[in-house]
């Protein structure tokens, strides 16, 4: 059913739930409110229109006030776009249907974005070479898409192919892709994967570190293996003292591998307390 109407008995499942499947277009609206008349069936044909693309769900808000106060509605009518539970665009008022449609577009995928979509499905259900697949229909589609690209590296770094989703990561150009979180931890992981390909055992690197504490390239290796086995606190204290002992070892090495395990940790924990005495270290 491409519109339905949904109150608060069933709100969870039929909207928010569903929005992870496929946008949910919210309508609040009231008998009483002469634009809500005027954009209703506007909203009702286009749903049929797009037939399945996107779901149109109708609150009232006089029968449904905590709905509407858990949306901010101020006025109506009040249309908002939930995708992955999240409100990710909203307009109000009765706008000619025209402008609609234009809104829909934007909330609507395009077929590049429905692949990544049952690549991400495919991925979740362990069918990591179906996702691989779908993500190159995806590209083929859409070349300048890069979340596409993003979504390749991940699953390739699963599979240990660091080198093709280094490729990957290195061949996006959009600022606001860059600066995601996820793409500084993926990049994070390839750099720190590259140098934890040392050769040597931690017990190697550990009795040159003791018989040495000024060899800071066996220290930097430590430091990578400890961090690749999943002991990071460990390895950043070794990181930590690099930074102490020389900063322009390999041109501030370890500052900036302290700053990519950071990322990788996505900056909860005990990344905090390692940037307060990385920022202590740096500003004595």
């Amino acid at each position: 059913m491409h519109a339905l109407d949904v109150s608060e008995a069933d709100f969870e499942e039929k909207v928010v739930a569903a929005s992870f499947k496929l946008p949910v277009v919210i309508d609040f609206w009231a008998p009483w409110c002469a634009p809500c008349k005027v954009l209703k069936p506007i909203l009702e044909t286009l749903a049929g229109e797009y037939d399945g693309k996107f779901r149109l769900a109708k609150v009232n808000s006089d029968e449904n006030p905590n709905i509407s106060a858990r949306f901010g509605v101020r006025g109506i009518p009040s249309v908002k776009a939930l995708v992955n539970g999240k409100v990710v665009d909203e307009f109000t008022g009765a706008l000619p249907e025209g402008q609609v449609r234009e809104w829909l577009e934007r909330i609507i995928p395009s077929p590049s974005e429905e692949l990544r979509l049952a690549a991400q499905q495919l991925a979740a259900s362990g069918d990591v070479e179906g996702a691989l697949q779908k993500l190159t229909e995806a590209s083929a589609l859409d070349p300048v898409n890069e979340w596409v690209r993003v979504d390749a590296a991940e699953l390739l770094l699963h599979k240990g192919e660091m080198d093709e989703a280094q490729r990957l990561l290195d061949s996006l150009k959009d600022a606001d892709v860059l600066k995601d979180a996820r793409v500084l931890q993926l990049k994070a992981q390839t750099r720190l994967a590259e140098m934890s390909a040392t050769g040597e055992s931690e017990a190697e690197l550990a009795a040159a570190v003791t018989a040495d504490g000024n060899d800071l390239e066996a220290r930097l290796k430590l430091a990578n293996v400890l961090i690749a086995g999943n002991r990071p606190a460990e390895g950043m204290d070794q990181l930590l003292e690099i930074v102490a002992r020389d900063r322009t070892f390999k041109d501030d090495i370890g500052r900036k591998t302290l700053l990519d395990v950071f990322n990788l940790l996505g900056g909860g924990g005990i990344v905090p307390e390692y940037r307060r005495k990385l920022s202590g270290l740096l500003n004595r």
